[in-house]
């Protein structure tokens, strides 16, 4: 029965891992068993703090990240909207950051033919979708690649990232609150990133609705100029009139397929 009881609980961590959140009602139909045993089976899991318990499931424990080649398949449509507004705000000759994250993979796959950047990133996803594009210049930050954040965070990316001053930083985040700000949830990463804002003139990130109110575990950037964002149409309007009044500009996109709508409230722009 233990035997039995530890392989369930390995592919439900797999899912986790895989998916970021699982449901208690769908994993009893998967394993056949009733709620009743696969909560048993999540409270145990979070003893031992592979996950954090919510009403109806689990989501994937903080220090921990949905990988990015994940990340990507979700909300597409969604993401290419805050890439289509995100890339025309981009100014024409400037040297940009590109950070890990879906989101910023959607900006770089939204930049308008024939921009002139200088385009840095250290994840090669993003790498990939620039090399080759008429007007990039590309500088790929190298070193070891951690699986799940999809970039290189390592001691020999920090040693290149040391020598470049952009003039913008595109930050990923995994939640945004306003009284902590943006943050992710791998430790590494949010050093990382902290290092790349502060060696940037600027910085920007490009939230989903859904990240907004919601922690992450380590600090990455106060919600302060001269940091910008970009929200999508249905970013909660207390919120934003939030944020604008501690100093950040934010932009909103219109609507899903409109390509932008810059909607500043306060700040400088990126």
């Amino acid at each position: 029965m233990d035997h039995f009881v530890s392989e369930r609980q390995s592919e439900i961590l797999a899912q986790l891992r895989a998916k970021g959140r699982v449901s208690a009602h769908e994993l009893a139909q998967t394993f056949d068993v009733s709620e009743d045993t696969v909560r048993r089976d999540l409270r145990e899991m979070a003893a031992r703090g592979e996950c954090e318990r919510v009403y109806g499931g689990a989501l994937l424990s903080a220090g921990q990240t949905v990988p990015l080649r994940v990340r990507i398949a979700d909300e597409p449509d969604r993401k290419a909207v805050l890439g289509r507004t995100v890339a025309g705000l981009l100014a024409e000759g400037s040297a940009v950051f590109f950070d890990a994250g879906s989101t910023n993979l959607a900006i770089a796959r939204n930049l308008p033919e024939g921009l002139r950047l200088t385009a840095i990133t250290n994840t090669p996803a993003i790498a990939a979708e620039l090399a080759g594009r008429a007007g990039i210049e590309l500088v790929m930050i190298g070193g070891k690649v951690d699986p799940a954040v999809g970039a290189a965070i390592d001691a020999t990316a920090i040693r290149q990232l040391e020598a470049i001053r952009p003039d913008l930083c595109i930050l990923g985040a995994c939640g945004l609150t306003l009284d902590e700000g943006l943050a992710a949830d791998v430790f590494e990463d949010a050093a990382f990133k902290r290092l790349a804002s502060t060696a940037s003139k600027r910085s920007l990130a490009a939230i989903t609705s859904d990240k907004l109110g919601l922690r992450a575990a380590f600090h990455v950037h106060d919600l302060a100029a001269p940091l910008s964002l970009v929200v999508e149409a249905d970013a909660d309007a207390a919120v934003v009139q939030q944020l604008g009044r501690q100093g950040v500009e934010v932009h909103r996109c219109a609507s899903a397929g409109t390509i932008n709508d810059k909607r500043p409230t306060r700040g400088n722009t990126p």
